[in-house]
């Protein structure tokens, strides 16, 4: 599903119109986004909790080369399920 059929789901879903639901959509990934950056956890109970973790700066190798290279640290977004979802699967 991509962010257009999401959107449409939502304004079906919730009875509003899809200028609406785009709206309340960019609205939560805005937020998210902001709270993850500040390294906050996100919890939608029932739906599954978004946090984020730091990856140490590591030696890696080339595939083409096969020489070692650095790979910088950096800090990912985790997703962990919620039991509700999980169940629903």
């Amino acid at each position: 599903m991509n962010k257009a059929e999401l959107v449409n789901v939502i304004a079906e879903k919730a009875g509003m119109t899809k200028v609406d639901a785009k709206k309340a959509l960019e609205a939560f990934m805005d937020a998210s986004a902001e709270a993850l950056q500040k390294g906050d956890r996100i919890s939608l109970v029932g739906f599954g909790t978004f946090s984020t973790t730091k990856h140490p700066a590591r030696k890696g190798r080339n595939p083409q080369t096969g020489k070692e290279i650095m790979i910088a640290e950096k800090t990912v977004v985790k997703f962990k399920a919620g039991a509700e979802l999980v169940k629903s699967l």
